[in-house]
């Protein structure tokens, strides 16, 4: 997500000087690759790049056609297979063992429904977006398709012109109809092979951070490198300030009844109770019962827990305890406010991804799963 947000920082920096620019996006990956599909590069007409494809090996040879794309403002389609035992054909050794078919499109300034313009759209809301962005590997020396439309909702951006008439209504079933939750590629055999990249575009974690002391600089530094919308709750004036927590889009000040209030959640926002005061916390961790929330992490013992979750139960209050995880954060064995504050974030990419969090080394088969 902090990609895409530098990517339209990117845009419109470049859009500003009037640069002409295109948008290389991985758009399949068959076997192993640094990034999957959904990485995105944007290059400027004199090579400036936001983003990346790969991990520094693919740049220089996509940045080379991205400026033919520019040129010639056609969008093309580029293959790297890096399972070629001559690897150095790029310059580098890949050791990727896997085709990475990217997708370059060109960015007009003066249209609206260009992908980055499309991408805005789906940031610009706190929602769930699909984007469609459509290739054909069989007819890839072709002018392509490229990202074509954006859902959101009921809002939707973009159109299906460009498609074939022949398979605008197949495609149009297939988005009306999308209800996974993992990205997905379709090859449509019966449409001379064209193949759909349904992406999903989800907000940035927002983190309810509820806690001002200096045990949650870290946190709220973490945040900000994750790209995380992060919103600082404290019942302490002097310390819920600007000046200490300069990343935060937000901060709410104030005693535990009136900051519940001012709490803003929806499905892609966590809680961290950090405050160190349980009475403050027994009124937040009250409120937060009602809220549909995936993560809520509470510092502190698991004693401190159950008693929280008791005086709660005592009152009538049920508690869901499979969104809670207390004590925060995964067993890294940490001891300082840095490496909690890792822990924790660890915890919480797990959990969202609905993932172990075991070692990759003990993992079987390929680091992404499919869909990935």
């Amino acid at each position: 997500m902090k990609e895409l947000i530098q990517l339209v920082a990117g845009y419109e920096q470049a859009k500003a000087e009037r640069k002409a620019m295109a948008l290389a996006t991985v758009v399949q990956v068959d076997g192993s690759a640094y990034r999957r599909p959904g990485a995105r590069m944007l290059v400027t007409e004199e090579g400036r790049l936001t983003g990346a494809i790969s991990g520094g090996c693919l740049e220089g040879d996509a940045l080379r056609k991205a400026q033919t794309v520019i040129f010639q403002q056609k969008p093309m389609l580029v293959t790297y297979d890096t399972t070629d035992e001559d690897d150095q054909k790029f310059g580098v050794g890949l050791g990727c063992n896997g085709i990475i078919h990217l997708l370059i499109e060109p960015i007009t300034l003066d249209r609206t429904d260009h992908p980055i313009e499309l991408i805005k759209e789906a940031l610009s809301r706190r929602e769930m977006a699909l984007l469609v962005t459509i290739f054909s590997l069989k007819a890839a020396k072709s002018e392509q398709i490229g990202t074509v439309y954006l859902r959101q909702g009921n809002q939707k951006f973009g159109s299906f012109q460009k498609i074939p008439a022949h398979f605008r209504a197949a495609i149009a079933q297939e988005v009306a109809g999308f209800e996974q939750h993992t990205n997905r590629i379709h090859c449509y055999l019966e449409w001379d092979s064209l193949s759909v990249f349904f992406e999903l575009i989800p907000p940035p974690v927002r983190v309810l951070l509820f806690g001002a002391g200096n045990d949650t600089l870290p946190v709220a530094e973490l945040a900000e490198i994750l790209g995380y919308e992060l919103h600082l709750i404290d019942g302490r004036k002097a310390l819920a300030t600007p000046t200490r927590f300069p990343s935060a889009s937000k901060i709410i000040q104030g005693p535990a009844d009136e900051v519940v209030e001012q709490l803003e959640t929806d499905l892609h926002t966590v809680a961290l109770l950090m405050t160190h005061n349980f009475d403050y916390e027994l009124r937040v961790l009250e409120e937060l019962t009602t809220r549909m929330l995936p993560y809520i992490g509470i510092l502190g013992p698991k004693r401190k827990t159950d008693k929280l979750i008791t005086r709660l139960e005592e009152k009538g209050i049920p508690v869901f305890r499979d969104a809670l995880y207390a004590p925060i954060g995964l067993d890294l064995g940490a001891e300082t406010s840095e490496e909690i504050a890792l822990s924790i974030f660890a915890e919480i990419a797990a959990v969202l991804r609905k993932k172990a969090a075991g070692s990759l080394r003990d993992k079987q088969g390929p680091i992404h799963e499919v869909g990935e």
